[in-house]
């Protein structure tokens, strides 16, 4: 199955958790913010990143520990898992 992982850079308040739970994936930005790796960034500035199911686990557990829940995850048919 294919994912959707939609991360709210604007509202990101760059406390890096999501960077230390899943590094492959996420980095923190030259502002303080985090960035998810190889996403698309929309002109709304949200980043939109596309994985499978080997990546679910570890991009949701980077969605659990964000305090102010800016990364969503949503499954291909656009269900929302987090």
């Amino acid at each position: 199955m294919k994912y959707k992982v939609e991360h709210d850079r604007s509202n990101c308040i760059g406390c890096s958790a999501c960077a230390a739970v899943a590094p492959e994936f996420w980095e923190m930005g030259d502002d303080g913010k985090s960035t998810a790796k190889g996403a698309v960034k929309r002109d709304d500035g949200w980043e939109v990143l596309e994985v499978g199911d080997a990546d679910f686990a570890k991009n949701k557990q980077a969605a659990d520990v964000c305090p102010v829940n800016v990364i969503h995850i949503k499954k291909e048919n656009g269900e929302k898992v987090i």
